[in-house]
């Protein structure tokens, strides 16, 4: 499977520093979208389902950085951002940093400091990324799995014997062995280690009263 060339977001009001911020990135092999204004990156739609960061601007204008990160954020479309701003303080930096953000730079911002900024941005991309497929892919073994075959995996996860299971089911020992079978099957685990630490990372309700 080929990955698609990383992109990163230039959100910049000055004309001149969102051109040379373009071509430096473009020079270090990245796909660039840049926007001059937060309603102007707001209203392209960017998907952000492949690897991708944000180069963003403190002082815009219309909707300044601190305030688009916040609606990125409110609205779940969070990406590692780098702040760049010509005015910052420590009050301003621990507040992007708190909500998120990976780099906060002063402008004039040197290319030693953005490129390697970058690149940590977009390995914090890569990460969730990997993070959101895999429970995507759990989510789907999940779905799989009958209303009986969940009750089974969440008295499993809690550490209860086939039998103790067919007890609080009110069925045979061997009916909970073959649902057992179909749960590790469905759930492509391993061991009861496996399934536990699959479930453990998606952390939703099993069933009534239940919850991993």
């Amino acid at each position: 499977m080929i990955e698609a060339t990383p992109t990163v977001f230039v959100v910049d009001d000055d004309d001149a520093v969102r051109r040379a911020l373009t071509r430096l990135i473009c020079s270090a092999g990245y796909c660039v979208e840049s926007f001059g204004s937060a309603h102007e990156f707001l209203e392209s739609g960017p998907h952000f389902q492949g690897c991708a960061c944000l180069v963003l601007d403190v002082g815009l204008p219309d909707i300044n950085g601190l305030e688009l990160q916040n609606e990125l954020n409110a609205a779940d479309r969070s990406l590692p951002i780098i702040f760049i701003t010509g005015y910052g303080d420590i009050a301003m930096t621990v507040r992007a940093m708190k909500a998120g953000a990976t780099d906060f730079l002063a402008k004039p911002v040197r290319d030693s400091e953005l490129l390697p900024a970058i690149a940590n941005a977009l390995r914090v991309s890569s990460q969730a990324l990997s993070s959101r497929i895999e429970l995507d892919c759990i989510h789907r073994r999940m779905a799989r799995l009958t209303p009986r075959e969940r009750e089974v995996l969440a008295l499993l996860v809690e550490g209860r014997l086939n039998k103790q299971v067919a007890c609080e089911l009110g069925v045979a020992e061997k009916t909970i062995k073959v649902h057992r079978a179909r749960v590790m099957e469905k759930m492509e685990a391993h061991s009861l280690v496996d399934l536990v630490r699959v479930i453990d990372k998606v952390r939703i309700p099993l069933s009534p009263g239940q919850s991993a």
